[in-house]
């Protein structure tokens, strides 16, 4: 039961946003009421820390290059931009939606970004790159930076944008060997609907 409420919340909070959805709708989706939900998650924010905490995945170890991984990572971005199910990042859609620094989702957010950030560092340095912490950082906001106007042009184009801008980076930061030749993905026919913001 307690993975049934998981997945009910994952795909509804991701699909329709934190505000939007209450408990009483996702016990209504599986069938449950409120009480036996509660049984499980204490209250709405416990369960939206779990539904964060699931989606932090850490990246799987690999045996490919560190630059092919680095930009394989843009590679993979577009992909899902492409999907139907890409609405944004989950995790700064629920520090948008509930506007609370102190919230532990904020703290999982940002505990996710910077799990991001370290791996790309971790790779950087096993490329020779001058200063790997610091273009670990750049490229992370490439990747942040794809996602917003990805969601908002409803274009997975943005992907192979954010990519060459990488390469750019990585270049003047020492890294031999970086080229950025695929073409990028067709423009979807229409736009990705944002995570609606609304209140409870």
């Amino acid at each position: 039961m307690q993975q049934r409420i998981l997945d009910t919340a994952d795909r509804l909070f991701y699909g329709q946003g934190i505000r939007a959805i209450g408990v009483d709708t996702i016990a209504a989706e599986i069938g449950i009421s409120k009480r036996t939900l509660y049984n499980y998650f204490p209250s709405k924010d416990a369960l939206i820390v779990a539904y964060l905490s699931r989606r932090f995945v850490p990246p799987k170890p690999s045996d490919r290059p560190p630059l092919e991984q680095i930009l394989g990572l843009f590679e993979w971005l577009e992909r899902w931009f492409a999907s139907d199910a890409f609405r944004g990042c989950a995790f700064v859609n629920a520090v948008a939606e509930l506007g609370e620094p102190t919230h532990d989702a904020a703290k999982i957010a940002v505990a996710f970004k910077e799990q991001r950030r370290l791996w790309l560092r971790d790779l950087l340095a096993r490329t020779g790159a001058a200063d790997p912490d610091g273009l670990a950082t750049q490229i992370a906001i490439l990747v942040e930076g794809a996602i917003v106007a990805a969601l908002v042009r409803g274009d997975p184009r943005m992907a192979h944008a954010a990519k060459a801008a990488a390469c750019v980076l990585l270049t003047a930061g020492g890294v031999a060997g970086v080229t950025s030749s695929r073409p990028a993905a067709k423009k979807r026919s229409k736009p990705a609907t944002a995570v609606p913001l609304r209140a409870d």
